[in-house]
């Protein structure tokens, strides 16, 4: 077997391959690391590789297996994470120069629960200043998308995408606070996970905006995210708003199909001015791929939702500023223009306006789950469009993050967001331009087992997941 077939071969076939002796956590750990090194340059996935330290988890794996200890199904498995998770003596940046002198003195718990769970940390992932999307200027390389290196990844886990879809780990957690999981997940062909607000800690993690933040697992297949997610799931508490509904095995039901799940497909997504038609002509037979394996869908309305990028930024924009207050005061020169520029923006944002993006959150949040007492999932795109070059998808006048351009991508993110509901994204095709396509599921709170059952259907009868690029 070629390295490159390893690397992109899923977590659960890794995993099988490690049980039965056919190879071993440090060779695994190897080839990762040594892919990297070939990569990373091009592709600027990572800010901190940690090679020394996941060899020496790798050999410890080795030696637990060896004398017959099995920690499940994450045991010896390469994985890395977004430079905004806490790792104990490492630096933590949150890709900002802000930032690129701060080392933790403590593990969050999500490092905590790989380490317990017996993951190999690969290292840091690069992303979107402070997991605000529109960085001009990415202070540790720009990530670029492994189909087209001049297109973006998306963000604001951008190498967390990279990463998963190139090759360069197992699996990887990116968070989601409007966005951040599922758009990285489309650009760049994976799945992506926005779990249930306060289903996974955040104890240790820089946040953006606490009421919206999450914390989710970006993979190659379904299965993989299950697997990663009941790796971290759970109360914590270190982490008040961590939730308290026990946590199935996310594996459990992948299989069992989806005959007799209702499925609602928002009209105001499909139908908006700025939607690629080969995206949703992708989506559409997506969902034709669901009925015909029993599933019925019908159009139905979310017309409030489809302002929620408006009510989105007066939000978590906001929050955000108040987070960074101090800093912008001391460092501002440290952060990148556009962030700077819309942090400082948002700190003028009157309370009045603030208190009116909370009420229209509430008959957003209220809508959305109405309709999830009508329908089990909500299907719509991840984005109106495939990746945009780099140059266009910065904080630049007229690029994808200004503007109602900006405002309309949203409409697809934010909905979910708000209402702190989870939300699955999964390859559905793609572009004319051979750039990959995703498809968004939302649930109902605590959920997920629903949106992996519906993904896990839609992935066997097609083969999108086993198309990589060629990096």
């Amino acid at each position: 077997m070629s390295n490159t077939e390893l690397h992109y071969k899923p977590i659960t076939e890794q995993a099988a391959m490690l049980r039965g002796g056919e190879l071993s956590p440090v060779d695994l750990t190897q080839a990762y690391l040594e892919r990297i090194a070939a990569l990373n340059g091009e592709l600027g996935a990572y800010i901190t590789v940690m090679g020394e330290h996941a060899l020496a988890q790798a050999r410890q794996a080795e030696s637990e297996m060896s004398s017959g200890e099995n920690k499940g199904a994450l045991h010896g498995i390469p994985v890395a994470i977004k430079d905004i998770i806490y790792t104990d003596g490492v630096l933590t940046s949150g890709g900002s120069k802000a930032l690129a002198d701060f080392i933790p003195d403590e593990d969050s718990t999500i490092v905590r629960r790989l380490d317990a769970a017996g993951a190999v940390l690969l290292g840091k992932l690069n992303l979107s200043e402070f997991a605000i999307g529109g960085t001009i200027d990415h202070p540790f390389g720009t990530p670029r998308n492994p189909w087209n290196t001049e297109h973006t990844a998306g963000g604001s886990s951008s190498g967390s995408g990279v990463a998963a879809a190139g090759g360069l780990c197992a699996g990887a957690l990116g968070s989601d606070t409007g966005g951040s999981v599922r758009g990285p997940a489309g650009f760049c062909g994976i799945v992506g996970l926005r779990p249930t607000y306060g289903r996974v800690t955040r104890h240790g993690v820089i946040p953006m905006c606490w009421s919206m933040d999450t914390v989710g697992p970006m993979t190659r297949t379904v299965a993989d995210c299950a697997l990663m997610l009941n790796a971290i799931a759970g109360r914590d508490a270190l982490d008040p708003t961590s939730g308290s509904a026990p946590v199935p095995d996310y594996t459990a039901t992948l299989h069992e199909g989806v005959r007799g799940l209702r499925i609602g497909l928002p009209t105001e997504m499909f139908d908006f001015e700025g939607l690629d038609a080969d995206v949703r002509e992708s989506v559409m037979r997506a969902v034709s791929v669901l009925e015909e394996r029993g599933a019925s869908a019908e159009e139905m309305s979310l017309p409030t939702s489809a302002n929620s990028g408006a009510v989105f930024i007066a939000t978590a924009d906001v929050d955000a500023a108040a987070y960074h207050s101090d800093r912008l005061r001391t460092r501002g020169d440290d952060y990148d223009w556009s962030t700077r520029a819309r942090l400082e923006s948002a700190a003028l944002t009157p309370a009045w306006a603030y208190l009116r993006a909370q009420r229209a959150r509430t008959l957003i949040r209220r809508e959305l789950t109405d309709a999830l007492d009508a329908y089990d999932i909500i299907i719509l795109p991840t984005g109106p469009v495939a990746a945009p070059t780099i140059e266009a998808s910065t904080g630049k006048p007229g690029g994808y993050y200004q503007g109602k351009l900006d405002l309309g991508r949203r409409r697809y993110t934010s909905p979910a967001a708000l209402a702190g509901l989870p939300a699955l994204s999964i390859p559905c095709g793609f572009s004319a331009t051979g750039l990959p396509i995703g498809m968004q599921l939302i649930g109902k709170a605590f959920a997920e087992p629903t949106l992996f059952r519906a993904a896990q259907a839609y992935e066997s009868a097609t083969e999108w997941h086993t198309r990589h690029p060629t990096v």
